[in-house]
Protein backbone atom coordinates (compact mmCIF):
# COMPACT_ATOMS: atom_id res chain seq x y z
CA UNK A 1 0.00 0.00 0.00
CA UNK A 2 1.51 3.04 -1.13
CA UNK A 3 1.54 5.90 1.57
CA UNK A 4 -0.96 7.80 -0.34
CA UNK A 5 -3.27 5.11 0.16
CA UNK A 6 -2.69 4.85 3.73
CA UNK A 7 -2.63 9.30 4.49
CA UNK A 8 -6.07 8.63 2.64
CA UNK A 9 -7.68 5.60 4.68
CA UNK A 10 -6.68 6.84 7.96
CA UNK A 11 -7.82 10.36 7.16
CA UNK A 12 -10.96 9.40 6.02
CA UNK A 13 -11.38 6.66 8.60
CA UNK A 14 -11.08 9.23 11.52
CA UNK A 15 -13.24 11.49 9.60
CA UNK A 16 -15.60 8.87 9.69
CA UNK A 17 -15.33 7.58 13.16
CA UNK A 18 -15.53 11.42 14.88
CA UNK A 19 -18.31 11.68 12.60
CA UNK A 20 -20.21 8.55 13.54
CA UNK A 21 -19.64 8.28 16.83
CA UNK A 22 -20.32 12.04 17.71
CA UNK A 23 -23.41 11.39 15.58
CA UNK A 24 -24.45 8.08 17.11
CA UNK A 25 -24.11 9.53 20.64
CA UNK A 26 -26.55 12.56 20.06
CA UNK A 27 -28.90 10.35 18.27
CA UNK A 28 -28.57 7.38 20.76
CA UNK A 29 -29.28 10.24 23.67
CA UNK A 30 -32.14 12.26 21.08
CA UNK A 31 -30.09 15.38 21.84
CA UNK A 32 -28.59 18.16 19.41
CA UNK A 33 -31.44 18.42 17.62
CA UNK A 34 -32.06 15.44 15.88
CA UNK A 35 -35.75 14.70 17.55
CA UNK A 36 -36.55 17.99 15.39
CA UNK A 37 -35.00 16.46 12.21
CA UNK A 38 -36.22 12.70 12.50
CA UNK A 39 -40.35 14.44 13.02
CA UNK A 40 -39.43 16.50 9.93
CA UNK A 41 -38.22 13.22 8.09
CA UNK A 42 -41.58 11.67 9.13
CA UNK A 43 -39.46 8.73 11.13
CA UNK A 44 -40.66 7.63 15.03
CA UNK A 45 -38.07 9.10 17.46
CA UNK A 46 -37.19 5.49 19.03
CA UNK A 47 -35.23 5.06 15.14
CA UNK A 48 -32.50 7.31 16.80
CA UNK A 49 -32.02 5.10 19.68
CA UNK A 50 -31.16 2.39 17.46
CA UNK A 51 -29.09 4.31 14.69
CA UNK A 52 -27.38 5.44 17.10
CA UNK A 53 -26.52 2.44 19.52
CA UNK A 54 -25.59 0.71 15.52
CA UNK A 55 -23.48 4.05 14.44
CA UNK A 56 -21.39 3.60 17.61
CA UNK A 57 -20.93 -0.24 17.29
CA UNK A 58 -20.24 0.29 13.78
CA UNK A 59 -17.15 2.95 14.51
CA UNK A 60 -15.90 -0.02 17.26
CA UNK A 61 -15.92 -2.49 14.04
CA UNK A 62 -13.98 -0.36 12.05
CA UNK A 63 -11.20 0.73 14.45
CA UNK A 64 -10.50 -3.08 16.09
CA UNK A 65 -7.88 -4.95 14.79
CA UNK A 66 -8.65 -7.94 12.47
CA UNK A 67 -12.10 -8.90 12.05
CA UNK A 68 -12.88 -8.00 8.33
CA UNK A 69 -15.65 -9.78 7.35
CA UNK A 70 -17.44 -7.52 10.58
CA UNK A 71 -15.94 -4.52 8.72
CA UNK A 72 -17.61 -5.10 5.92
CA UNK A 73 -21.06 -5.46 7.78
CA UNK A 74 -20.23 -1.85 9.53
CA UNK A 75 -19.17 -0.30 6.12
CA UNK A 76 -22.99 -1.40 4.73
CA UNK A 77 -24.65 -0.31 7.90
CA UNK A 78 -22.60 3.08 7.57
CA UNK A 79 -23.52 3.20 3.68
CA UNK A 80 -27.07 2.44 4.41
CA UNK A 81 -27.32 4.52 7.09
CA UNK A 82 -26.05 7.32 5.10
CA UNK A 83 -27.22 6.86 1.76
CA UNK A 84 -30.85 6.34 3.48
CA UNK A 85 -30.58 9.85 5.46
CA UNK A 86 -29.79 11.44 2.21
CA UNK A 87 -32.79 10.18 0.13
CA UNK A 88 -34.65 10.89 3.01
CA UNK A 89 -33.98 14.37 3.43
CA UNK A 90 -34.36 14.92 -0.55
CA UNK A 91 -37.73 13.02 -0.76
CA UNK A 92 -39.58 14.93 1.44
CA UNK A 93 -38.64 17.95 -0.72
CA UNK A 94 -35.62 19.63 1.73
CA UNK A 95 -32.72 21.61 0.43
CA UNK A 96 -29.78 19.43 -0.50
CA UNK A 97 -27.49 21.88 1.67
CA UNK A 98 -29.82 19.67 4.20
CA UNK A 99 -28.61 16.61 2.89
CA UNK A 100 -25.15 17.77 3.02
CA UNK A 101 -23.88 16.36 6.02
CA UNK A 102 -25.57 12.52 4.89
CA UNK A 103 -23.64 13.19 1.72
CA UNK A 104 -20.43 13.99 3.36
CA UNK A 105 -20.50 10.92 5.61
CA UNK A 106 -21.39 8.66 2.46
CA UNK A 107 -18.56 9.77 0.64
CA UNK A 108 -16.24 9.69 3.15
CA UNK A 109 -17.65 6.25 4.38
CA UNK A 110 -17.25 5.14 0.42
CA UNK A 111 -13.59 6.38 0.52
CA UNK A 112 -12.37 4.24 3.89
CA UNK A 113 -13.60 1.63 2.34
CA UNK A 114 -11.94 1.94 -0.87
CA UNK A 115 -8.82 3.21 1.06
CA UNK A 116 -8.52 0.26 3.38
CA UNK A 117 -5.74 -1.75 3.60
CA UNK A 118 -5.27 -5.18 2.14
CA UNK A 119 -5.40 -7.07 5.89
CA UNK A 120 -8.69 -5.60 6.23
CA UNK A 121 -10.07 -7.14 3.06
CA UNK A 122 -12.10 -10.08 2.85
CA UNK A 123 -10.89 -10.48 -0.65
CA UNK A 124 -7.55 -10.59 0.14
CA UNK A 125 -7.45 -13.09 3.06
CA UNK A 126 -9.33 -15.66 1.16
CA UNK A 127 -6.61 -15.09 -1.00
CA UNK A 128 -3.85 -15.91 1.08
CA UNK A 129 -5.37 -18.86 2.01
Amino acid sequence: MTKTKKITYWVSTIFLSFGMLAGGIQQMLQIGGYNEIVTQLGYPLYLLSILGTWKILGVIAILIPKKPLLKEWAYVGFFFAMSGATISHLAVGQPITEALPSIILLLVTIASWYFRPNDRKIIELQKQN
